[in-house]
């Protein structure tokens, strides 16, 4: 018997493997399946972005006359029929697990106690665990965090009214999706980041999302000293280089992260954080215990997590395979989708140009707003080392580029590659260009 605790990307997805290879296997899940990306994460970001695009490119062609109108966004509505459709793909998700010959066990937390699996206090004999049990939002330790009207992404599908005037806490992609979002929706928007806003991101990404985030009022180096009201949110202290200040609001939104859900899991090695430290094969330091996904501390993004999930699987069916952590593709959307594969390569020439037109792009000619790409190669080898991009079909982009990369593909194999057009995309041409430009230099 393998038990699973934990039905997200990671733990789903190594159950349905080893069940689909012969193994009994009990996946453990408190909540719904799925996990954080179709409940909290990725899906409910994309149900929420997917309504504020369409009225940014309503807004937009109102703005060159030819729509008549703006259409308002019906925010009570939307999230109903959001979870109506979580609920839909969560039946999916369900359905195809248990096909795959995995028992599920909902509404109860596993646990595990120095190598032994429990569900409440029962144990369930396994020959091998995997803790899978994800993370949660990190939640600043200040005074009133605990207010009505203060979110996450957790309870965001539960807070009915819009919020006239919403602040978010934070400063990196979740932020800065959020907030698009509810600028879009109409909502006065500030954020405040405790660092620099986007400060992981490559700079001309970040000054694009600016740009986009125009109608956002951004606090940076400023630290959230507390959260005033009575019952319910008023507004917020924060300390920034011009001291202390308060800013009104009635709604703050934290979205500053996550943290670890290990609690439940004893007699593994730990990080301070509660990331549970595995090596490559995502074996932890007990025998017979495996973790994978955001409880590790890894990258957040589902793919990652799937695939630790199948790297765990694997061992456990006796197949060795290591974890393989280079160029993995990210992506960032507002109303573009802004993505990016890179490696570590200081030898790399870089060539940039603006996004071209083509679908979803044609009508942000006007504005100039088309989006941009760059790619970075190695003048001596011809190794692609990054791509950045904002485009409509940004992340499907970087997700072809990144296989590229880890397969070892040169540019100048792109000599022969046919692109579909109309296109959005910048990268393909880039690429082509620097492949000729290297050549011609090494010819003369």
């Amino acid at each position: 018997m393998i038990v699973v605790l934990g039905g997200g990307p990671a733990g789903r997805i190594a159950a349905v493997h080893l069940a689909l290879n012969g193994e009994e296997v009990t996946l453990v899940e408190k909540g719904e399946i799925g996990g954080q990306c179709l409940h909290y994460g990725c899906m409910m970001v994309c149900a929420l972005n997917d309504a504020a695009r369409a009225r940014t490119a309503a807004r937009n062609l109102h703005d060159l006359g030819i729509f008549a109108s703006v259409p308002e966004i019906r925010f009570t509505p939307l999230l109903s029929r959001m979870k109506e459709v979580q609920g839909k793909i969560a039946g999916i998700l369900d359905k195809e697990t248990r096909e795959a010959g995995v028992s599920i066990i909902y509404g109860q937390e596993g646990r595990l106690e120095n190598g032994r699996a429990f569900v409440g206090e029962n144990e369930i004999p396994a020959d091998a665990v995997i803790v899978a049990t994800g993370s949660r939002p990190n939640i600043p330790a200040v005074p009133g965090v605990g207010l009505q009207g203060v979110i996450t992404p957790h309870t965001l599908p539960d807070m009915g009214e819009l919020p006239r005037n919403l602040i978010i806490i934070g400063g990196g992609i979740m932020a800065a999706e959020f907030a698009y979002i509810f600028q879009e929706f109409g909502s006065e928007v500030q954020l405040i980041s405790r660092s620099g806003f986007l400060k992981t991101l490559d700079p001309r990404l970040a000054a694009l999302a600016r740009n986009e985030l125009s109608g956002t009022e951004i606090h940076e180096d400023a630290a959230l000293i507390g959260i005033r009201g009575g019952t319910r949110v008023e507004g917020v202290e924060i300390e920034g280089e011009d001291g202390r200040k308060e800013i009104s609001c009635d709604a703050v939104l934290i979205a500053a992260g996550l943290t670890a859900r290990s609690e439940m899991v004893q007699g593994v090695d730990k990080k301070p954080g509660g990331e549970i430290i595995v090596d490559r094969k995502m074996r932890t330091s007990a025998a017979g215990v495996y973790a994978c996904g955001d409880v590790t501390g890894s990258p957040r993004l589902t793919p990652v997590a799937r695939a630790e999930g199948i790297v765990a699987a694997e061992n456990i069916l006796g197949r060795e395979r290591e974890m393989d952590y280079s160029a993995i593709p990210q992506s960032m959307n507002l109303f573009q989708e802004y993505a990016f594969v890179e490696i570590d390569n200081p030898c790399a020439v870089s060539a940039m140009l603006p996004g071209p037109a083509g679908p979803g792009t044609f009508w942000s000619v006007p504005s100039g707003r088309t989006g941009f790409a760059r790619v970075s190669a190695d003048p001596d080898t011809g190794t692609l080392c990054g791509m950045y991009t904002a485009a409509p079909s940004g992340g499907i982009i970087a997700a072809y580029q990144a296989f590229l990369i880890r397969q070892g593909t040169g540019i100048a194999a792109f000599d022969d590659f046919l692109e579909v057009h109309p296109m959005a995309d910048g990268v393909y041409p880039l690429i082509k260009y620097l492949a000729g430009r290297f050549r011609n230099e090494k010819r003369s």
